[in-house]
């Protein structure tokens, strides 16, 4: 492992991941790879319940962001303790603003991708356990932002400024780089001492393809789910 992502959620991960693939420090583990396969989630949520087997969970990976793991920097960090840690942050507000429109939204709003979700956790149970460990991960009894009132931008944004200074003062000045994307390529390179590349720094997965991703996924399960309803015998 050479690098852990620190980082909330909404702090352009998806970005950091493809960055960090092109500097080759990848393969690089994502939400994305829970997405496209949840049978992954018990084992996040037995390291939740504090028995991590990361040798198998990022078998093949040579670094982490977004959640589940940034949840876990800290045991990470003694687990690997070669790697380096990166704390991307972007505008409190901004970011408040992407958070609610995308994973609060989904896990605690009243919007349509929060209803279609639901909808979809009672067909799916393998669905209903993901959103069961976001929720845990961010929103309940441990989660980032149990103690903070995050039913409101206010109580997000405070939690925002909590998490960032903690993770500050856990993770030791010189193995920690803070970064945001307007930083562009230059200091996420000298921190991984490789060279900078001669293309753009991408830029990937903004709130409305957030969304989408999560509105298709629903209406395919519940497309199949009736599918699957039509097929059963008319009772006699």
């Amino acid at each position: 492992m050479k690098l852990i992502g620190a980082s909330l959620p909404r702090t352009a991960s998806l970005t950091q991941k493809v960055a960090l693939e092109m500097l080759g420090a990848g393969p690089c583990y994502h939400m994305v790879n829970v997405l496209a396969d949840l049978d992954l989630v018990p084992l996040w949520r037995t390291a939740y319940e504090g028995n991590g087997d990361w040798d198998r969970i990022f078998d093949g990976f040579q670094s982490t962001v977004d959640w589940p793991g940034g949840y876990f920097y800290r045991e990470l960090m003694d687990k690997y303790p070669d790697a380096k840690v990166l704390l991307s942050v972007r505008d409190p507000e901004a970011w408040a603003r992407s958070m609610r429109d995308t994973v609060w939204g989904i896990a605690c709003g009243d919007v349509m991708i929060a209803h279609l979700s639901r909808a979809v956790e009672q067909i799916n149970p393998k669905w209903h356990a993901y959103m069961e460990l976001v929720r845990r991960l961010l929103w309940q009894e441990r989660g980032t932002f149990a103690d903070f009132d995050h039913s409101t931008p206010g109580g997000l944004i405070e939690g925002f400024h909590r998490y960032v200074e903690t993770v500050k003062s856990d993770v030791p000045s010189d193995r920690l780089l803070v970064w945001q994307t307007k930083d562009g390529w230059e200091p996420l390179c000298e921190f991984l001492e490789v060279d900078v590349p001669d293309v753009p720094l991408p830029y990937l997965n903004d709130s409305r393809e957030f969304t989408q991703r999560i509105v298709d996924m629903t209406i395919l399960n519940l497309q199949s789910w009736k599918a699957q309803e039509a097929e059963q015998p008319t009772p006699a």
